[in-house]
């Protein structure tokens, strides 16, 4: 209790009892179970809620063996030596093959094997 609370008396002292507390803490603990449940409900159709806007929104990017594509020069150079002027894309690029959806392997056009892996995110498709 603070200072205050001892010469004007608020409602939540006056009308507190001791066995009326005891009885609400065991009540609530009765219902713990069943709080539980319902936040896991509300978190699940959360998460649909939120996977489906996002899933409205995604840029599929079907990439095939032989395609040309542009790579992202920031995952390239991350330290931005090059300066802010430098081009944000470079190539093309040919997908040489294709480890899973998602993630290629290219080389150059003049058949030079890129050492790195690349995912479908830091490329772009290159139109002639």
């Amino acid at each position: 209790m603070i200072p205050v609370e001892i010469s004007v008396q608020s409602p939540r002292v006056v009308n507190f009892s001791e066995e009326n507390n005891e009885q609400g803490l065991r009540n609530l603990l009765d219902l713990v179970e069943e709080l539980i449940d319902k936040a896991a409900i509300k978190v699940a159709t959360y998460q649909q809620r939120v996977s489906r806007y996002y899933n409205k929104r995604v840029n599929p990017r079907p990439l095939r063996e032989c395609d040309l594509v542009l790579r992202n020069s920031a995952i390239v150079d991350p330290t931005g030596t090059k300066g802010k002027l430098a081009p944000n894309w470079e190539g093309p690029y040919k997908v040489k093959r294709v480890l899973r959806p998602g993630t290629f392997k290219l080389e150059t056009l003049g058949g030079r094997e890129i050492p790195k892996v690349w995912n479908a995110e830091h490329l772009r498709k290159y139109y002639q």
